[in-house]
């Protein structure tokens, strides 16, 4: 299985190409995800990892493409991204992009097709109350919101009750 994982930074992950664009922490690939296409052929990896990456690139639509186009037919794009209502990623000024529940089924219903984005699903997707590495804590607050609806929790309860960030598995179709 040929898996990827862009913007690894720190992270690197045991079975991946870690793709980085800081040499400091000597990546498998030493690559500017602002500079496409990547350094990958078309249909290549069967998975994808990009855990908040996505909210600091430029163009987060070329990116997305390139990232689609070097994932094959079947494979899984896994994205973790910050949620919104997450007070600090507003400190954070290299965020140019900010997600939603509804932002990448409005990417397949609304703007897919315009930016050449719609051959992906969702196969899984999943608030994270704190980071991934908390999943006592996640558990436990994923099973009391999963009871209000994300639309009603998305126009004025996440202000009360933030998000850290939504965690998607997308598959190339």
């Amino acid at each position: 299985m040929k898996k990827l994982n862009i913007g690894c930074g720190p992270n690197k992950l045991k079975g991946y190409l870690n793709l980085d664009h800081n040499p400091n922490y000597h990546p498998d690939i030493l690559w500017d995800l602002e500079s496409c296409p990547y350094p990958c052929s078309d249909n290549y990896f069967d998975k994808v990892y990009a855990s908040h990456v996505l909210e600091h690139v430029t163009d987060f639509w070329t990116t997305f493409r390139e990232v689609l186009r070097i994932t094959k037919v079947g494979g899984i794009i896994h994205i973790r991204v910050p949620h919104f209502s997450e007070g600090m990623g507003h400190n954070d000024l290299t965020h140019r992009w900010e997600f939603g529940w509804y932002t990448f089924q409005q990417i397949l219903d609304n703007y897919g097709f315009k930016y050449g984005v719609t051959n992906f699903k969702i196969v899984k997707q999943k608030f994270n109350y704190l980071s991934v590495n908390h999943p006592f804590i996640n558990l436990c607050m994923g099973v009391v919101l999963s009871l209000i609806p994300k639309g009603i929790y998305e126009k004025g309860l996440c202000w009360i009750i933030p998000r850290h960030e939504i965690e998607l598995w997308l598959m190339k179709t």
